[in-house]
C-alpha cells in the first residue's frame, strides 16, 4: 500500500510538471514510476507525450511500442506514436497507426483529423479533404483547428478546403 502512494505521489508529481510546461523533469519522475513498474500504462503514455513536446520522437515511440505490447488496442498509445510518425515526416507509418485505430473506432474524430493532415501531406487532397469533413461533422472544432494548420499550407487554393473551413454550416 505504501508503495502504491509512492507510485500516485511521483506520477502525480510528473503529470503536474508536465502540463506546467516542464517536460523534462517530468520525464524525471515518470522514470521513477517505471523503475518500480515498468508496467505503468500511464507513465508510459506521459512520458511518451512529454519526450514528443522536446521533439524527442524516436524515444517517444519507444514508450508508445511497450503501452502497444502491453496493451494493442491502446487508443492513446496508437495515435500517438501515429502522431510521431507523422513529425517524423513517415506519413505511411502514421496512417497505419491511425487506420488501426479506425478499424474498432471509425467515428474517432481525433483521428480522422490527424489522418487528413497526413494525407494532406501526401499530396492526397481530395482524401484529406473527405476525412477532414467527417471529423468536422463530428466535432466542429477542428474547422478552426484546420484554418492554421501548417499540415493544410499546400491545401489552401483547393477551393473544397477554403469553404469546408471557411463557411461550414451544421
Amino acid at each position: 500500500m505504501e508503495e502504491l502512494q509512492g507510485i500516485d505521489k511521483l506520477f502525480n508529481k510528473g503529470i503536474i510538471l508536465r502540463k506546467t510546461g516542464n517536460p523534462k523533469e517530468s520525464i524525471l519522475y515518470f522514470n521513477k514510476v517505471l523503475e518500480i513498474n515498468p508496467d505503468h500504462l500511464d507513465a508510459l503514455l506521459n512520458k511518451g507525450h512529454a519526450l514528443g513536446k522536446i521533439g524527442k520522437y524516436n524515444n517517444a515511440l519507444v514508450c508508445y511500442d511497450r503501452v502497444l505490447e502491453i496493451d494493442h488496442n491502446n487508443v492513446l498509445g496508437l495515435i500517438n506514436a501515429g502522431l510521431c510518425y507523422h513529425y517524423l515526416k513517415d506519413c505511411e507509418k502514421a496512417i497505419s497507426y491511425y487506420d488501426k485505430i479506425l478499424e474498432t473506432h471509425p467515428q474517432h474524430a481525433n483521428t480522422l483529423y490527424h489522418k487528413a493532415c497526413s494525407k494532406a501531406l501526401q499530396n492526397k487532397f481530395d482524401e484529406s479533404i473527405d476525412m477532414l469533413e467527417q471529423a468536422i461533422k463530428m466535432d466542429l472544432t477542428f474547422r478552426v483547428k484546420a484554418r492554421g494548420d501548417i499540415d493544410f499550407d499546400k491545401m489552401r487554393s483547393n477551393d473544397r478546403f477554403m469553404k469546408l473551413v471557411e463557411n461550414w454550416k451544421n
